[in-house]
């Protein structure tokens, strides 16, 4: 690797930590914003600590404007293009999604995603849900169903192989457009 590339990928990084260094004051709220160092401030659903997932080589150029915006790029994607969009529900699938949330994520042991009764508040945007599903919850929730595993292949105690970041946005992305709760539809503005 040049000298200057290896500078680059060194200042990258360490922008990616500092970040993780700084905790998002509203952790409870819903918003959706990156940092003013152009990364998305990632929270754990368990216990509002930092998430640290940052954008590695392998990932896509959607999982690293995602990392970098909180807006899964997918997701408005997905909403205008139903061939697009059964993308991120093979991946459902084939992840073992609906094992607990059902086929359709309408629910099963697990909560309905598709509705509009969300297990925690953040869940009415895409980063709060990526947050849920890459972090684990402890099952504090609305309904207080149980807990969900860490899926990011990038945390610590992650379930198998763990996921990357495209995977989970795509899997989002198409429970987004399955939707059957009515109202707003807060993750496509």
């Amino acid at each position: 690797m040049s000298k200057g590339k290896f500078s680059l990928v060194l200042m990258l990084m360490l922008l990616a930590l500092s970040a993780c260094d700084k905790k998002d004051a509203g952790t409870a709220s819903t918003d959706s914003t990156a940092t003013a160092s152009g990364t998305c401030s990632l929270v754990s659903t368990k216990d509002d600590s930092p998430l640290a997932i940052k954008a590695v080589a392998t990932d896509t150029a959607e999982a690293k404007a995602f990392l970098s915006t909180c807006i899964n790029p997918y997701t408005k994607l997905y909403a205008k293009d139903a061939e697009a969009a059964k993308a991120g529900h093979k991946q459902y699938n084939f992840q073992g999604c609906s094992g607990c949330h059902g086929g359709n994520a309408n629910g099963l042991m697990g909560p309905s995603l598709i509705d509009a009764q969300w297990e925690y508040p953040k869940h009415n945007t895409d980063k709060g849900l990526f947050e849920t599903i890459a972090g684990g919850t402890l099952g504090k929730g609305a309904t207080n169903r149980g807990s969900m595993l860490t899926w990011h292949n990038q945390l610590p105690g992650h379930t198998g192989d763990g996921l990357d970041t495209d995977t989970i946005l795509k899997i989002i992305a198409w429970m987004r457009t399955q939707y059957t709760g009515g109202g707003e539809t807060p993750w496509l503005n």
